[in-house]
């Protein structure tokens, strides 16, 4: 996905009251912008990092300027988390998802399970129906290691029951990880954080969910979906 207009840089001064940030822009001048990412952010909010916005009209928006990428640990991270479901689409589009080839048709927001939407629903002549949710990943603890969730989840762990109702029900149920970072290589639950997410996890995989992460080349112009990497299952560490 492309940013256009591009975005621009700055200086961040702090995030508070999850949605807002301040930050001084390369020509000195001071600005209040929203924040489109409502999590902990850990990791995410160092004042002083160098952090790249996209700059709206005001006309429709209180704040002209939105936060979407940060330098952290030597690399660019992405923090719009409604960017994930676009990520995996046009990854879908290039062949990067290759366990999905095959599909040609997907459905956005379906509605499914226990009063639920599923982010894609795909499907093909000859083939199960495949229900995927996307879940943003940006945290990391160790080097190489994509950590999730960074804080307690309890929809994330709801979507986890109704993905293994659909596996048991004959379809195929997949939990697809867009890490909008590139210096990772492996996703790991956070059983420390959340150990009631990590237990549905556990439980949906024995019930035939399939587990998929990709990670994102992020530059100031573009975030591109790079290459699948593995998620670490049960038992695993």
């Amino acid at each position: 996905m492309n940013f256009v207009p591009p975005l621009v840089s700055g200086q961040l001064i702090a995030r508070y009251k999850r949605f807002l940030f301040d930050a001084i822009l390369h020509d000195g001048r001071e600005i209040t912008g929203s924040c489109p990412n409502t999590g902990s952010m850990a990791g995410l909010t160092a004042p002083g990092s160098r952090i790249w916005m996209s700059v709206h009209s005001t006309e429709k928006r209180k704040y002209a300027h939105a936060w979407q990428m940060i330098e952290a640990d030597g690399t660019i991270v992405g923090i719009n988390a409604s960017f994930a479901n676009k990520i995996a689409e046009e990854a879908w589009q290039s062949g990067r998802l290759s366990f999905l080839s095959g599909y040609t048709t997907i459905e956005r927001e379906r509605k499914y399970g226990r009063n639920s939407r599923i982010d894609f629903l795909f499907s093909a002549d000859g083939l199960p129906p495949a229900y995927v949710e996307v879940k943003n990943v940006h945290f990391m603890r160790e080097p190489g290691l994509a950590e999730f969730p960074d804080t307690k989840t309890i929809r994330g762990a709801k979507h986890l029951e109704e993905l293994g109702d659909m596996a048991e029900a004959g379809a195929r149920a997949i939990m697809l990880y867009v890490v909008q970072r590139g210096d990772c290589d492996r996703v790991k639950l956070c059983r420390d954080l959340d150990p009631n997410y990590c237990a549905a996890f556990d439980r949906a995989i024995s019930r035939g969910v399939e587990a998929y992460a990709i990670n994102c080349r992020l530059t100031p112009e573009e975030i591109t979906a790079d290459r699948l990497i593995p998620v670490d299952e049960p038992g695993i560490d």
